[in-house]
């Protein structure tokens, strides 16, 4: 588990398609000594195991599922990344429940440059929308963000000057496409009503058709 508070940035060093998946290499921009094999990294929002790593570099595997669900796999050699190890017990829960499990690719459609701070728009897939709640909490590119604006198809965060220095929202234009998590409350919310739902409690069976359509 993660909070979204992003630990560092770092860069991708190298990236090697495999038969099926594909394997990375991320330096760190600090120590790695108490990281070890098996540990969870999150990159840009999606939880990574760590398979080997030398000084402040670490590598770790891509799956087919998270090459085809995440941004992961469009990264350029030298691209900056948020990192962010997996959460202590003890520790402080200082963004929100984070699980590293994208849910979708979203798009910066706007970025109005305020102040002291910026709006950033992000359009979301359709089936996403539902989980998008005024002053919610919203993952992006594994920062924890609150939802501002909710318009039809996309919502607005507020990045603070703290926020863009130490992450790579800096880097970000208008165009680029960046990594959902949407908050795991509001989805197990939705699971339950739908449980209780009149509409559950009229289909005889849960076939794989049934479960399809409502998004499972």
């Amino acid at each position: 588990m993660f909070t979204g508070i992003i630990e560092g940035v770092g860069i991708v060093r190298a990236l090697k398609k495999k038969e099926e998946g594909a394997e990375i290499e991320i330096a760190a921009d600090f120590p790695l000594e108490t990281t070890n094999v098996g540990d969870s990294i999150a990159v840009n929002g999606c939880c990574l195991t760590v398979t080997s790593r030398l000084g402040k570099s670490f590598w770790a595997d891509l799956s087919p599922e998270t090459l085809a669900k995440t941004t992961l796999g469009e990264f350029q050699i030298n691209a900056p990344v948020n990192l962010e190890r997996a959460l202590i017990v003890g520790g402080r829960l200082g963004g929100h429940i984070v699980q590293g499990h994208v849910d979708g690719v979203g798009k910066i459609i706007k970025i109005n440059k305020l102040k002291d701070v910026s709006e950033v728009f992000i359009e979301v897939p359709e089936h996403l929308l539902r989980y998008v709640v005024d002053k919610g909490s919203v993952t992006v590119d594994g920062v924890s963000l609150t939802v501002n604006v909710v318009t039809e198809r996309s919502f607005s965060v507020m990045i603070v000057p703290h926020t863009a220095l130490k992450t790579t929202f800096l880097t970000h234009k208008e165009g680029d496409q960046v990594n959902l998590e949407m908050d795991i409350i509001g989805k197990y919310v939705e699971r339950l009503t739908f449980l209780h739902s009149d509409e559950y409690a009229k289909s005889s069976e849960v076939t794989r058709e049934f479960l399809k359509k409502h998004g499972f």
